[in-house]
């Protein structure tokens, strides 16, 4: 005998308004860094841009508080890997604090390589929060342009 489920179209809808509310908070909405508390899956990298130009292959990393010594930059095969650590500050103890949300972070992430680079030639720089890594292309990743000749 076959069970009859009575159709309710209200929890439908409730069930679709939470997925959705879902998506926005998850992806949307989520903090640059996000919070190694909330649960063991949970990663803490920053917002990244690659792109590419004719000659360079380039990254930009949003790092707030980051040194430049504190940045570790590898690059193996295609796989660039970026670790950082920010140290916290010492806690003083002739203040009183209300919030106290800066702590030591550390991170890491890695990046798949769109085309071979010179490791060799790499540049990197942190100016004002933002890591900027230079990889020129391998030649052989350098569109190459052919020359027409007209025919007799």
């Amino acid at each position: 005998m076959a069970n009859i489920t009575r159709w309710e179209p209200l929890r439908e809808i409730m069930e679709l308004r939470r997925d959705w509310d879902r998506v926005f908070d998850d992806n949307f909405f989520r903090p640059m860094w996000s919070d190694n508390r909330r649960s063991d899956s949970a990663r803490s990298y920053p917002a990244v841009d690659l792109y590419q130009t004719a000659d360079d292959i380039h990254v930009k990393a949003t790092m707030p508080g980051v040194k430049a010594e504190d940045v570790e930059i590898q690059i193996n095969g295609d796989l660039l890997t970026i670790k950082a650590e920010t140290q916290a500050e010492e806690e003083r103890n002739d203040v009183t604090y209300h919030v106290r949300e800066r702590r030591s972070h550390s991170f890491v992430r890695a990046i798949s390589l769109p085309v071979p680079v010179k490791v060799d030639q790499a540049r990197a720089e942190v100016s004002e929060g933002i890591l900027h890594v230079t990889l020129p292309k391998a030649e052989e990743a350098k569109p190459k342009v052919i020359t027409v000749k007209a025919g007799k």
